[in-house]
């Protein structure tokens, strides 16, 4: 990739100390150069180049914070823990066209990451949501950097037969029937209605999608709805679920205000050219050690009622995957359900 005229020396570091709203002291944050971006990373425990690399990467909408829970664990198990800001996120470099947030460059970017901390080292890969498609292609394509692999929420269903554009427009579109990654396609449309209250987006789908929210299919709406109409919502104020305090949320509506939601969604608006990338790994198996944590209120981990057992359907896929589906959790794994979280990744992280 080329190099940003304007960037740093590559593995230059940037030093910022943050707070809650609650006062708490967040992890130092580091500005890394990636040579095409610079993200911004979270780091704790050892010091980086001393103890094996795990690199956290979240989805949509959140931030390297969706890994709050994570990183002090995953440090005690004597990692360097290193969740991100993936690109178009918080302190990160936010690219404006839609091209740059294909799959290819992402990987990218977590080999350059990789590159700028320790490089020759192979690291741990550990994602969720988006993330947990970034992880999955990024060891596909680089088992030569990454050397295992956690994915919680969505499964690895392996090299595509077509764009999932197709698949959507099939099955959604073309029977007049909403689908949120058609809602996004268009830049502007959702851009528009989550950035007139972020706050409010965010506490509605963090909500909505959650082991919290009232059971029922939200997402059965017509053709031409927009994201947020029939999304169920907190009582009251005062109503978030335990998992997510009202600091948490003022956190994430700080973070998507001052970056737009334009980068975040420009991932959805690239299965055409992460289909044509992938086809040359067409036949290829994850073959390191993989982990894969879902929940059976998650959408995702069906993805979206395809498949009854996910971690069958992956076992030809990643034949050394190891499964968890937890009971009653929804679609933000490792916030909701931080403690079994943490006691499977980091027995599973002591093992490798």
């Amino acid at each position: 990739m080329a190099k940003r005229q304007d960037a740093p020396d590559r593995g230059a570091v940037v030093l910022h100390a943050m707070t809650t709203g609650e006062g708490r002291t967040m992890p130092e944050l580091r500005q890394i150069d990636c040579g095409e971006v610079t993200l911004r990373c979270a780091i704790e425990g050892p010091v980086v180049g001393t103890a094996p690399l795990a690199i956290m990467v979240h989805g949509f909408p959140e931030s390297w914070y969706s890994w709050r829970h994570q990183l002090g664990p995953v440090a005690a198990a004597g990692f360097t823990a290193c969740a991100i800001d993936v690109r178009g996120y918080g302190g990160s470099d936010k690219p404006h066209a839609v091209d740059a947030y294909a799959m290819e460059r992402l990987v990218g970017d977590l080999v350059c990451l990789r590159d700028a901390l320790v490089p020759g080292q192979q690291v741990v890969l550990i994602g969720h949501d988006w993330g947990a498609p970034i992880v999955w292609n990024s060891t596909l394509a680089r088992p030569d950097v990454f050397r295992a692999v956690a994915a919680m929420s969505v499964p690895f269903a392996g090299v595509p037969d077509r764009p999932f554009t197709e698949v959507f427009r099939e099955h959604f579109t073309s029977q007049g029937r909403f689908f949120y990654q058609e809602f996004f396609q268009e830049p502007g449309v959702a851009e528009a209605e989550a950035e007139a209250d972020p706050r409010a987006f965010l506490r509605k789908m963090l909500y909505s999608i959650s082991g919290d929210a009232p059971l029922g299919n939200h997402w059965d709406k017509p053709l031409g709805a927009t994201f947020l109409e029939g999304l169920p919502d907190v009582a009251d104020p005062d109503g978030l679920p335990g998992w997510l305090s009202d600091a948490d949320l003022t956190f994430y509506a700080g973070e998507m205000t001052a970056s737009g939601f334009r980068g975040p969604l420009n991932r959805y608006r690239n299965h055409e050219a992460d289909f044509a990338w992938a086809q040359q790994f067409r036949g290829r198996r994850i073959e390191c050690p993989a982990l894969f944590i879902g929940g059976t209120r998650d959408p995702a981990t069906s993805l979206f009622g395809a498949v009854a057992d996910p971690v069958a359907m992956m076992r030809p896929l990643v034949p050394n995957v190891e499964g968890h589906i937890l009971e009653g959790c929804g679609h933000w794994t490792q916030q909701e359900r931080p403690a079994e979280v943490n006691a499977l990744l980091v027995d599973w992280l002591e093992r490798l």
